[in-house]
């Protein structure tokens, strides 16, 4: 439709009178526009700038734990600048070891403590291993349960700061193939480490005012202190729980290839629980006593079977075997493998908790029975 403006001897009509306002009003309609664009152009620079768009702090982990660590003041260690740690550790002279997390270097606080820093390398994820390793060690203190002394985190630098063990990991001494070698442990020390492990995972399952899941026990995250006391460490995939909860939900399966329970791989196991936990501490044990044999026994009949099977098979033959005839070895021995059975029953419903295990290594053999034949596959 065509609007027409008729004027007639300088008089105009309503009709054009009309259109010349809009014509008038025009520019400042635009200029009203262009303001409001350049406006909301610049207040989506300031948010994603600062991080207060919701999809922008997922790029930002260090937003997401500098939150937490506010939230959790009165919690976690002390925290330590970047500077702070390449001094204590002199620009990382020293490297302890080497993991998929990144690398551990010695070093030492200004009042002596010797401690081993973990220096975290994955700056790319979200944060949740950093803020695990904070939130779960921090709420600790028990014998059998490495100390967080502090933590740094800086930019892309994330450092946790641990009481230094300066015996390394139990997979160092338990698995080392040399049956010559002088990290070999004795029974008797074996038997003390795997009690010891038992009562840190009791305590995180039970005694801490949060219930702690560590889903990651396996030989290397043992640590031993000058004394050879055992001390559960790394607790990135670590679940914190309400102490009523039982079940546990987490997205994928979490853990080691060998150690993670079948629940944690499929739900027609059952619930993921503290139980899961069980599982991985009754096949570190079970490993212990198979590498312990490992390195003492030059000829081996077990090797293409199933260990825990040919356990269940020859138990009293291998317990006399490895002790070498000693009563009160023998009896080590065998509380090792019949718990390290009990704990790795395929339903999780069917393996001891914690204390149990506790109880039957503190106790005495003549009253522990092997587990049902069946469930071992």
């Amino acid at each position: 439709m065509t609007f027409a403006c008729f004027c007639d001897g300088g008089q105009t009509t309503g009709r054009c009178g009309a259109g010349s306002k809009r014509k008038e009003a025009a520019p400042i309609v635009g200029a009203v526009a262009v303001a409001f664009l350049c406006l909301v152009i610049l207040t989506s620079f300031l948010a994603c700038r600062y991080g207060l768009l919701p999809f922008k702090s997922k790029n930002k982990p260090g937003t997401r734990i500098e939150s937490f660590l506010q939230k959790n003041e009165s919690i976690h260690p002390k925290r330590y600048t970047y500077a702070d740690v390449k001094r204590m550790t002199k620009s990382f002279a020293v490297k302890l070891g080497q993991g998929g997390f990144g690398a551990v270097y010695k070093g030492s606080l200004h009042d002596g403590r010797q401690v081993a820093v973990k220096m975290l390398k994955d700056t790319q994820g979200d944060g949740e291993e950093f803020m695990n390793e904070v939130a779960s060690i921090s709420r600790t203190s028990h014998v059998n349960v490495v100390t967080l002394l502090g933590f740094c985190l800086q930019g892309s630098k994330r450092a946790l700061i641990y009481e230094y063990m300066p015996n390394g990991s139990l997979e160092r001494y338990a698995f080392t193939g040399d049956m010559n070698s002088e990290n070999l442990l004795t029974w008797e020390r074996l038997f003390d480490i795997a009690i010891g492990t038992a009562r840190g995972l009791e305590y995180l399952h039970r005694g801490c005012n949060t219930r702690i899941v560590h889903f990651d026990i396996k030989p290397h995250n043992i640590l031993l202190d000058q004394d050879f006391c055992p001390k559960i460490s790394d607790f990135g995939l670590a679940k914190l729980c309400l102490n009523k909860e039982s079940a546990i939900s987490i997205v994928g399966a979490r853990g080691t290839i060998g150690y993670i329970a079948p629940e944690v791989y499929s739900k027609q196991f059952g619930t993921i629980s503290s139980k899961s936990d069980v599982y991985s501490y009754g096949m570190m044990v079970l490993e212990m006593v198979g590498a312990r044999d490992r390195n003492t026994s030059a000829d081996s009949d077990h090797s293409s079977q199933y260990f825990p099977q040919w356990l269940y098979e020859h138990l009293d033959d291998y317990c006399v075997g490895a002790s070498e005839i000693n009563g009160e070895t023998t009896e080590l021995v065998r509380k090792m493998i019949v718990v390290g059975l009990w704990c790795i029953q395929v339903i999780p419903t069917d393996r001891p908790t914690m204390t149990r295990v506790v109880e039957m290594l503190e106790g005495s053999t003549s009253n522990l029975e092997l587990p049902p034949r069946v469930l071992l596959s």
